[in-house]
């Protein structure tokens, strides 16, 4: 059997495409095509991007005159006075604010004091990462606020108070930031994404009240209200002309329930009753029956609904949430498909034709590199090693990540195989015989993988075959994460711990923070922290062994006479990281940005900026990894390195390699190093040494509770400089020191070299 497509796959959990070398491409998402009409191509609503659409025969919203006619810009006209001075224009911060473009949806929660553990927790965890903001309204505040949720208590746990209250609160706190407001009870299960799309597609600009719309008790008059089980929709417009008639509503409005109340509200004072179909959209719902099983509900009333209601207990919504998550999924992939169908179709109109379609469909073509320089390298690997090491290994065993991605791959490979030929065959893997992968930036991750197959027909015949399949792990969307608002102009409080082996260098530190820092006047400021030994320190009235140090700070700051360069003297055995901390955070305010160096550090605006970009208070911690030159002894040998070369190694990175082994620098805020801290301090009673087994790093992992953020630093670069270890330290930040000086000896090819050449010397 020939297979002459190319095949697509899809998993939820794994979104791997795969393709299969069998004499030919073939492709697992294969769609034949038929021209002409078509009896029914997309026969549910949804398939045909009509899930918002309203019935034919629904009745269309069209009181609202004012609706269908063309937005007309007003334009306002500049004149300057020249009689008046001229004021310097002040500009936000955020383009958005000064353009006043508002976010579009802001959810609230209406809950109470004995489900707000409960129900509400479910609500939050199911729609909470979908808007913008989620805010849960309740009476009375419970003892226990859960975690991650934002409770606004108002103190009355009258219904009909509640509602007055909250709709007084997102007015006057919200009302001008977002265009829509969504009011639901914590009974209430929200397809979140459903109605985002929903507002998406609404005027921003008209008064609105959407939702399920009911009849009020009697039925007589035709005004109806929203149901409040099912949310409703509130447009800002329309909450800024009813927050005048709020207070007269509470005193002359007698209901009992609240999303009536609110209704009669709307009514009496706004003229405008509820609706469910505006614009050609249509605010879908649905009703759970008692004892309903999520599972086995099929209809499309169902499958469609923006919100479900009512719901018992948070077990059932995690279920409807899981439902319709299916649903959305199931959804997506027939999209998917859709789209692929018409990318095909139009191929034809294309000069390249056929031929120009991409495998697979819909995914950008493979990167064609214009040099050789740009080639990107495949990683050949098997099952237990990879070919391609960090440490230019030419084999090292596989582990952790990609141990668990090339498992992945392989169950994902033998998965379709047998979607595709079952019931004919059915596959076994036997073992993987070879593997290639890379990563395109264009596309993704691909992989090629020799299989060998253990095939069985369904007569029980079984024969081992080898077959090629091809796979690629595309790129999702791009995820932009919010982050707090940073600056470069914050002041860098430099500290600089110095022992007695390593004043030697504390002249090329200072020659460097000189010309880096005080002459270009960046908002730096630099602490000495000398740190004497038990015998030092009794001889330091008559011979200081810091000394000549202090004499080169007072030349600094006679040349410049504004500039002051403290020091501070501390007296251990074992200088630790923590206990040197300890003394400098009681002496600056908590607001102080560290800058934690060691006396190799050569300090440039570049890395400053850096810090201060990357160090964000009570979010991130930031441990630079630094840029570590080769010895000069193992990579030149008896040769000088030239002039040339020199100059070349200064503007990059040339004959070294970043330390991943050592953690001295870091730059952090000194509120977040005293909460971490304080975090510490009872595990300290029980052990005393801990301050001594634990570097900086340690802390803020174990710790701090924050983001730490570990990125080589091209811009901080060391000199070659063999550490001295200290023993007292823990075994891990011994082990560490040492490995640090063993890698920074040169690299692979140089100490190669080396013993080579010393082999060479010794036969001779």
């Amino acid at each position: 059997m020939r297979l002459s497509s190319v095949l697509a796959l899809f998993r939820p959990a794994l979104p791997l495409i795969l393709g299969l070398s069998l004499g030919c491409s073939l492709s697992l998402l294969m769609v034949s095509w038929t021209q002409g009409d078509t009896d029914d191509s997309c026969g549910d609503e949804l398939g045909n991007g009509r899930l918002f659409m309203g019935r034919g025969d629904a009745q269309r919203d069209s009181r609202d005159g004012a609706g269908e006619e063309d937005f007309q810009p007003r334009i306002i006209p500049y004149h300057k006075d020249p009689n008046k001075p001229h004021k310097k224009v002040l500009r936000t911060r955020y383009i958005h604010t000064e353009l006043g473009i508002r976010e579009r949806l802001l959810a609230g929660v209406l809950t109470s004091r004995a489900t707000l553990n409960t129900l509400a927790v479910a609500v939050n965890r199911t729609i909470a990462h979908h808007f913008h903001r989620t805010f849960f309204f309740t009476g009375l505040r419970s003892p226990k606020v859960p975690h991650g949720m934002t409770v606004v208590a108002h103190g009355d746990d009258r219904p009909v108070w509640l509602m007055y209250e909250t709709v007084r609160h997102l007015h006057r706190h919200y009302g001008s930031d977002y265009d829509w407001f969504l009011i639901s009870q914590d009974d209430t299960y929200i397809q979140a994404n459903r109605l985002t799309e929903l507002v998406g597609h609404l005027s921003a600009g008209q008064d609105l009240y959407m939702g399920r719309a009911e009849e009020f008790i009697g039925g007589e008059e035709k005004a109806r209200y929203c149901h409040g089980g099912y949310g409703y929709l509130l447009s800002r417009s329309l909450l800024a002309r009813l927050q005048p008639h709020l207070d007269t509503c509470r005193n002359d409005i007698l209901s009992v329930r609240p999303d009536e109340w609110l209704g009669r509200c709307i009514i009496d004072y706004l003229g405008l009753s509820c609706v469910e179909v505006h614009q050609e959209m249509t605010y879908r719902y649905f009703e759970l029956g008692k004892n309903a099983d999520p599972e086995r509900e099929d209809s499309i009333q169902f499958k469609n609904a923006f919100t479900v209601h009512p719901i018992s207990e948070p077990n059932l919504m995690y279920r409807l949430h899981k439902r319709f998550s299916q649903i959305e999924l199931e959804r997506t992939y027939q999209q998917i498909q859709h789209l692929q169908v018409q990318i095909n179709n139009l191929s034809d109109l294309t000069p390249e034709g056929k031929a120009g379609v991409t495998w697979p469909i819909g995914i950008n073509a493979p990167f064609k590199p214009k040099t050789r320089f740009e080639v990107i390298n495949w990683e050949y690997f098997t099952e237990e090693h990879i070919y391609s090491c960090i440490d230019s290994s030419p084999k090292c065993e596989m582990r952790g990540a990609d141990r668990a991605d090339v498992n992945a791959v392989l169950e994902i490979a033998v998965e379709r195989l047998n979607e595709r030929y079952q019931p004919q065959l059915r596959f076994h893997k036997r073992r993987l015989l070879n593997g290639y992968r890379r990563f395109d930036p264009t596309r993704g991750m691909e992989y090629v993988l020799d299989l060998a197959l253990e095939a069985y027909t369904q007569k029980g015949h079984s024969q081992v075959i080898a077959k090629r399949v091809n796979l690629l792990r595309p790129l999702s969307a791009v995820e932009i994460i919010p982050m707090p608002y940073v600056t470069e102009a914050t002041r860098v409080q430099v500290i600089l711990p110095v022992t007695a082996q390593d004043q030697d260098f504390v002249g090329n530190f200072l020659d460097m923070y000189v010309m880096n820092t005080l002459d270009t006047h960046d908002n730096v400021l630099l602490t000495f922290l000398f740190i004497y030994d038990p015998f030092d320190a009794q001889r330091v009235s008559q011979t200081d062994v810091f000394a000549g140090i202090k004499a080169m700070i007072g030349e600094v700051e006679k040349r410049y006479g504004d500039v002051k360069i403290p020091w501070i003297s501390v007296k251990t055995e074992v200088p630790s990281q923590v206990k040197l901390m300890d003394i400098i955070s009681k002496k600056h305010p908590v607001d102080t940005l560290f800058f934690l160096a060691s006396v190799w550090t050569e300090v440039n605006a570049d890395f400053l900026n850096r810090c201060r970009m990357n160090a964000i208070s009570n979010w991130q911690i930031f441990f630079p990894i630094h840029f570590q030159e080769y010895s000069p002894a193992v990579m030149y040998r008896d040769q000088q390195p030239s002039a040339a070369s020199s100059s070349f190694a200064s503007e990059s990175l040339r004959d070294g390699h970043f330390d991943r082994q050592v953690f001295d620098e870091a730059c952090f805020y000194n509120a977040d190093y005293m909460t971490a801290r304080t975090k510490m301090a009872a595990d300290i009673l029980d052990n005393e040494e801990l301050l001594e087994s634990m570097d900086m790093y340690d802390i803020f992992v174990r710790y701090s509770g924050l983001h730490v953020f570990r990125a080589v630093e091209p811009a901080l670069i060391q000199k070659y400089v063999r550490r001295a270890c200290n023993p007292r330290f823990s075994e891990d930040i011994y082990h560490r020191c040492v490995l640090s000086n063993l890698e920074g000896l040169g690299s692979r090819s140089h100490l190669a070299m080396a013993i080579f050449e010393q082999e060479q010397a010794n036969s001779t």
